[in-house]
C-alpha cells in the first residue's frame, strides 16, 4: 500500500465513522439525537426530577466515564473494521438479491401479482423491518445462551453508563456476525420482492426504503442507552420495546438477565418467555456485575478479554 492509497483508506474509515451523525439511516443521526432530548425533556419535567435539565441529560459522569470513552473507541476502531474486513459483503447482500430473483424467474418465471408498485414497497417495508427484527432478536438471544458467543456480547453488556453511543459498543466479532445475519436475510427478501415486482421497481428503490426505521429513530431510540427512563403504557410493552425494558436488559441485577432481547418489538420476547415490562421494576444499576466489570474497563480489555475467556466459555459449553 503506497502514501495515496493509505490516505484514501483514512479518508473512508473517517467517512463511515463521521456518517454515525449524517446520515438518517444512522440512530445517532443528529436529528435524532434532537428529539430523543425534546423527549427527555417531557419526562424530565412530568418526572418533576430536581435540578437543571441541561445537568441531567449532558451528566458529566455519563459522558466523560471511563465506560463512555470505552464506547467512543469502539465505533472509532468498528469503522476500520467495516472499511477493511466488512465493505465487501454489503456487495454480497446485492449479488444474493440479484441471485434469488434469478432463482425464482428460472422457476416460475416473470408473473404478474397484481400488486401495484406502492402495494409491494409498503408490504416491503413492513416485511424488512419485521424480518430484520426476528433475525436480531434470534442472533441476541444466542449471544446470551451461547457461551462462547457471550465471550464477545459481554462487551455490550460491559458499559457502566449508559449513553446513544453504547448502542455501537459492539466487539468487532459480534459486528461481523450481525452484519452477515442482516446481509443473508435482506437480501432474499430484497430478491424475493423483485421477482415479484416483475422488474417494475429497482433493486435501489427497495434497498432504500427505512420509513418504519425513521420513526423508530425519530421518538426516541436513543433513549434506549441512557438514564432517561421513558416506559411505555404497559399493555404497549408487550408489543414495542420501550427505551427503560431495554436499559432493564442491560440491569446488573440477576433477575433482569436474559430478558427483553428484541430490538423494536416485544412479541418476540413474550414468544420465547424472555419479556420483562417496566411496570415492576425501579432502580437499575448497569454492567456485568462486580466480578467481571474490571475485567472491561479499558478499551484493550474490551478487545482481548472475550478471546482470553473463549477456552472456559467451550470447556462450559461441552460439561
Amino acid at each position: 500500500m503506497d502514501f495515496s492509497e493509505f490516505i484514501g483508506l483514512l479518508q473512508e474509515i473517517f467517512k463511515v465513522a463521521l456518517s454515525y451523525f449524517v446520515s438518517p439511516s444512522k440512530r445517532v443521526f443528529w436529528l435524532y439525537l434532537i428529539t430523543s432530548a425534546i423527549i427527555a425533556f417531557v419526562i424530565f419535567k412530568a418526572s418533576k426530577t430536581k435540578g437543571n435539565f441541561i445537568n441531567y441529560l449532558f451528566n458529566r459522569k455519563v459522558w466523560l466515564s471511563t465506560s463512555a470513552i470505552t464506547d467512543y473507541l469502539l465505533i472509532l476502531f468498528n469503522a476500520i473494521v467495516k472499511v477493511v474486513v466488512l465493505a465487501p459483503f454489503f456487495g454480497f447482500a446485492l449479488y444474493i438479491a440479484k441471485s434469488t430473483e434469478h432463482f425464482f424467474v428460472s422457476k416460475y418465471g416473470i408473473v404478474d401479482t397484481g400488486f401495484t408498485n406502492f402495494q409491494l414497497i409498503l408490504i416491503y417495508t413492513i416485511l424488512i423491518v419485521v424480518l430484520n427484527d426476528f433475525i436480531t432478536f434470534i442472533l441476541h438471544y444466542l449471544m446470551h445462551k451461547i457461551p462462547f458467543l457471550w465471550e464477545f456480547h459481554k462487551v455490550h453488556h460491559s458499559a457502566r453508563r449508559l449513553n446513544p453511543f453504547t448502542q455501537y459498543r459492539i466487539h468487532p466479532i459480534e459486528l461481523i456476525i450481525n452484519n452477515l445475519g442482516e446481509v443473508f436475510s435482506k437480501g432474499i427478501l430484497t430478491g424475493l420482492f423483485l421477482f415479484l415486482a416483475a422488474g417494475k421497481i429497482s433493486i435501489i428503490t427497495f434497498l432504500g426504503v427505512n420509513i418504519l426505521n425513521f420513526l423508530f429513530y425519530f421518538f426516541g431510540a436513543n433513549l434506549r442507552h441512557s438514564h432517561v427512563k421513558f416506559k411505555y403504557f404497559n399493555f404497549l410493552e408487550y408489543i414495542l420495546i420501550s427505551p427503560f425494558q431495554h436499559q432493564i436488559h442491560h440491569s446488573n441485577n440477576p433477575a433482569h438477565y436474559d430478558t427483553n432481547l428484541g430490538s423494536r418489538f416485544a412479541f418476540w420476547d413474550w414468544m420465547f418467555g424472555t419479556l420483562l415490562t417496566s411496570k415492576n421494576v425501579d432502580k437499575i444499576g448497569f454492567g456485568l456485575g462486580r466480578e467481571e466489570d474490571n475485567a472491561y474497563n479499558t478499551f484493550s480489555k474490551n478487545l482481548i478479554t472475550p478471546f482470553k475467556n473463549l477456552p472456559k466459555a467451550f470447556f462450559k459449553k461441552n460439561t
